[in-house]
């Protein structure tokens, strides 16, 4: 059963016309990159999704229930989470508060427990330290969780974004180019661990530039080009066709 479907999805902003038409489906899984030139389209898919943008036309559904026009904090109580092509982590608080701030979504205690500081509520708050902590040592960072997050190498950052999205407990994450910048090592070392979240039972839907970690990871690969998919398969499918071809190198 495909978890997440996309039907039809078209954005106007104006008279611009960002989305035309796009269609695809993320099922349980799977990892499936969405690839294009700049300006494709690809993080206005995100953003559609994570209820940021609502689509001019068409829907998206996740496990049967219709999340068009969500919000965002309600795409996330649905289940799925996101990073960001630009580093958003909250720069003064340490690696394991990043995690534990977005475990509060998962939280059950209310304001009053919070203010008289309940058992529930402690024994919440050492849940949540532990559910972060797991996290944290997911994405091998387990050993920096006391560190401030301004303080860290810009891949250990990276990382963090992701650890920060698994800890909100989601069954799909949607990673925004979570190679960037990084060097070779460290990109290999992000596809090892890309390639486990599927382990966990989460889906994974990629935007990526990076053709090596593309390739390298994805089960299937959506193409976009001027806000409209182009192509639609395997890895090996989409480096033969011509279309996507063109559209990365021109004619």
């Amino acid at each position: 059963m495909a978890n997440l479907i996309l039907d039809d999805i078209c954005v106007r902003f104006g008279g611009l016309q960002a989305l035309t038409d796009v269609a695809f489906s993320v099922s349980e899984g799977e990892v499936v990159g969405l690839i294009g030139p700049n300006g494709a389209g690809k993080t206005t898919v995100f953003n559609v999704i994570t209820g940021v943008y609502t689509a001019s036309n068409g829907k998206v559904s996740y496990d049967g229930t219709t999340i068009t026009g969500m919000r965002p904090y309600q795409v996330l109580s649905m289940g799925i989470a996101r990073t960001f092509q630009n580093i958003r982590l909250f720069q003064n608080m340490t690696a394991l508060e990043n995690c534990m701030v977005a475990q509060h979504s998962r939280s059950k205690t209310g304001v009053i427990g919070a203010i008289l500081r309940s058992s529930s509520q402690k024994r919440e708050e050492e849940r949540i330290a532990e559910k972060s902590q797991k996290a944290l040592e997911f994405m091998g960072l387990g050993d920096i969780s006391d560190e401030v997050a301004s303080n860290l190498p810009y891949g250990h950052q990276r990382r963090l974004e992701i650890a920060r999205a698994l800890a909100s407990e989601p069954q799909t994450i949607l990673l925004d180019e979570p190679a960037a910048g990084l060097n070779p090592a460290e990109s290999l070392e992000l596809m090892e661990s890309i390639g486990h979240i599927t382990d966990l039972g989460i889906n994974v839907l990629m935007v990526e530039h990076d053709m090596k970690v593309v390739m390298g990871i994805c089960n299937r690969i959506v193409v976009l080009d001027h806000g409209v998919m182009i192509a639609e398969g395997l890895p090996e499918e989409i480096q033969r066709n011509p279309e996507v071809i063109e559209a990365y190198l021109g004619q």
